[in-house]
């Protein structure tokens, strides 16, 4: 195979995949976990998983129960000491809440481009998980790699009233809903204003959409908004 026809190179998936391998018994024993609707991620290329985000336990649940192994885009905060060694390890992709981190969405749409599987939590911090919040990076990647958005509901990692650090008691029934694909074609430079603005009105309303399902099919509760005065992740 020549360099031209070389395949797009991702990110590291060893560490990813031995980590899951470990670890992830030791969830199932934990938690009562419940996974619905795991069909609806393709078991090949590129993958979006887009979730919501209501407490600490969020990311290393699907980190460890997704269908596919998966890149999630981390707070760089999270990327000291012992902690941050961990996360690149298992190839996680480190990303600045304060900017418009194009070098991580770079790194993402790299992963997309490999057939990889890329986890973003649109909402950007902890809190209600309602999707009321909704940030862009979600559109970006879904328009330069064509890849489908599937959207996640988590409950039960925090209950009302708890703050966003809370660890879920051991034997706690935690649900992960995935939903139904959404894709856009490919836009190599989606530059248009009016292409973002449209995909992303739909993106964001697919994922409430899938919320509002999920809770009226599971009789499940959101947590509602952080308490006054606690940390948003």
């Amino acid at each position: 195979m020549s360099l031209v026809d070389a395949p797009p190179r991702g990110l590291p998936e060893g560490g990813l995949k031995l980590m899951r391998s470990i670890a992830g018994p030791y969830f199932d024993r934990r938690w009562d976990i419940h996974e619905r609707g795991q069909g609806n991620v393709p078991e090949h290329g590129p993958v979006i998983l887009a979730s919501n985000h209501i407490g600490w336990l969020d990311g290393p649940l699907l980190f460890m129960k997704s269908p596919r192994p998966a890149h999630a885009l981390v707070k760089e905060e999270e990327f000291v000491g012992k902690t941050g060694r961990l996360l690149k390890f298992v190839g996680q992709i480190k990303v600045s809440r304060t900017r418009t981190d194009t070098g991580a969405l770079r790194r993402a749409a790299q992963a997309l481009a490999a057939s990889q599987v890329v986890l973003i939590y649109p909402e950007s911090t902890r809190g209600a998980g309602d999707f009321e919040k909704f940030k862009g990076g979600v559109t970006w990647l879904a328009l330069v790699s064509g890849a489908p958005i599937i959207p996640i509901a988590i409950f039960g990692t925090r209950q009302a009233g708890e703050p966003s650090e809370t660890k879920a008691p051991k034997g706690a029934r935690l649900d992960i809903v995935y939903g139904k694909p959404l894709q856009f074609p490919m836009q190599a430079w989606p530059r248009d204003r009016e292409i973002l603005e449209d995909a992303g009105e739909q993106i964001h309303e697919h994922l409430r959409s899938h919320v509002t399902w999920s809770q009226n099919v599971l009789k499940r509760e959101l947590p509602g908004p952080l308490p006054r005065g606690s940390s948003d992740g």
